[in-house]
């Protein structure tokens, strides 16, 4: 596997999370007693207060941590979060938790990001308003999204370009048309 031309096959995941890679789970991972804008600011790339030597010194950190906290006001504007920054992580939608997720990654200055079925367990109009957000977030941030969905009905009308894996292996990639009616796809999900 390549990012920006470097190999990057069994890379440890803190030097993928250096590469500007980040993922989210199907089943979101929050820190659930810590409000939403908690939760983002544990993904700051830099945490100055929380080594040894700056927590000494509060100027050194003072600036940061307030640069921090307005780039999580930024994100959580950009995801639609922003009226429940003060809430616990454990008050919010199933969608909610999603898009929380996704503006960690962004807290963390990812510029790809794997998602592993973002739209698992929410309701249809808040499922497409994620793939909404995540349109909207490639083309003004210029990220790059590789998504694992099964509910197709919602995600064809969002992607640019579809790869059908059966198995661990590559069945065949393109524009939906031509996955969906390709032959190994047919055999391989709906039994031919």
């Amino acid at each position: 596997v390549f990012l920006d031309g470097k190999e990057i096959t069994g890379l440890a995941p803190f030097k993928l999370y250096d590469l500007g890679l980040a993922r989210t789970f199907q089943i979101p991972t929050l820190f659930w007693k810590l409000t939403v804008l908690e939760n983002l600011l544990t993904a700051a790339r830099r945490n100055p207060g929380e080594r040894f030597l700056g927590a000494l010194i509060k100027r050194s950190w003072l600036k940061e941590e307030t640069e921090a906290a307005e780039k999580a006001f930024r994100i959580l504007e950009l995801v639609g979060l922003s009226h429940v920054w003060d809430k616990p992580a454990t008050n919010l939608s199933g969608g909610q938790m999603k898009l929380l997720e996704i503006g960690r990654a962004l807290m963390a200055d990812a510029r790809v990001l794997l998602l592993d079925e973002p739209i698992s367990g929410v309701n249809p109009t808040l499922a497409h308003e994620i793939f909404s957000k995540l349109l909207k977030l490639r083309d003004e941030l210029g990220l790059t999204f590789f998504i694992v969905e099964h509910r197709l009905e919602v995600a064809l009308g969002y992607l640019d370009r579809i790869i059908a894996m059966a198995y661990g292996k590559v069945l065949t990639s393109g524009d939906a048309n031509k996955v969906l009616s390709d032959a190994r796809v047919i055999e391989a999900y709906l039994g031919g």
